[in-house]
């Protein structure tokens, strides 16, 4: 069977036990499945084997439909996984939250549209207004639902169905500026990547970068991490710092800021996009 220009992605945790990489390889070998790229782990605190293993699916001898019934069978209930399964043929749709600060959006749609990333946009939400014009040039369809204390609940139900309807896999929240509830939280579980600057909880408030430069700190950082129901708590994907001095003005510090802010939110959704990311115990392996 031919699977063109198709890869397979399994994502594995599981119990460490001696036996599982050589079965697994085994196992692709006798299918002639062409190894691409593998990696591994072993949490030795937990006694937790992880592993990433990618190959293509051309002269594969198990379809795509009977491939997760044959591993689950032969393999996971054996090892006592907990699996993942991907394949490259089929492109994840993202979703864009935003508010009202550009930075990020204007740098994940450039990586989208350049073709750096192998993924759909097929929608932008947002609590304000004012970013409307920036979706219509990117030609995708702005969705303007404002949220109050009052209609929370309602408008959170609207966001649902829209992210239902559009097929959406997970969400960016590229500066948005509402904490989402439990509930909808829930039903995107480690699919909701957000990304914010390092100065909580020191610096708290409208103005940190202010507060930051009136304290004269020497260094920024940034923070990308999925969504979880304590607020920023979530587990953490990617993070950076950059030096900064006295030599620094405010304005100097919010550029360098959201500069950083920019290059860690795109590693962290490009290593989601590779499937390169494990959940475990509200921590990441990210894999290389």
């Amino acid at each position: 069977m031919s699977t063109n220009g198709t890869n397979a992605i399994l994502l594995i945790h599981c119990p460490d036990q001696p036996g599982i990489i050589s079965s697994v390889t085994q196992f692709l070998a006798d299918y002639q499945g062409n190894v691409v790229d593998l990696d591994e782990h072993v949490d030795r605190d937990h006694n937790v084997f992880f592993m990433r293993v990618e190959w293509e699916m051309e002269n594969f001898g198990i379809s795509k439909e009977d491939l997760p019934d044959y591993f689950r069978e032969n393999y996971a209930d054996r090892y006592n996984m907990k699996w993942e399964l991907y394949f490259t043929s089929k492109k994840p749709r993202m979703a864009l939250f935003v508010t009202k600060l550009s930075h990020n959006l204007f740098d994940v749609l450039g990586r989208q549209q350049s073709g750096d990333w192998n993924v759909e946009i097929p929608l932008m939400i947002s609590n304000h207004e004012h970013l409307r014009d920036i979706a219509d040039r990117f030609d995708i369809p702005f969705h303007y639902i404002p949220i109050t204390k009052e209609n929370k609940k309602e408008q959170e139900k609207r966001q649902l169905e829209l992210l239902k309807e559009n097929q959406i896999d997970f969400i960016v929240l590229a500066r948005y500026m509402q904490i989402l509830s439990s509930d909808f939280i829930g039903y995107y579980t480690n699919k909701i990547i957000n990304i914010h600057h390092s100065f909580l909880p020191a610096f708290p408030g409208a103005k940190p970068y202010h507060s930051a430069f009136d304290r004269g700190v020497k260094i920024i950082g940034a923070t990308s991490h999925y969504v979880t129901s304590d607020l920023d708590a979530g587990p953490i994907i990617e993070q950076d710092v950059v030096r900064v001095s006295h030599k620094d003005s405010v304005k100097t510090l919010i550029r360098k800021g959201q500069d950083l802010e920019k290059i860690v939110l795109s590693r962290a959704i490009y290593a989601h996009l590779q499937r390169k990311v494990l959940v475990f115990n509200n921590k990441t392996v990210v894999f290389d």
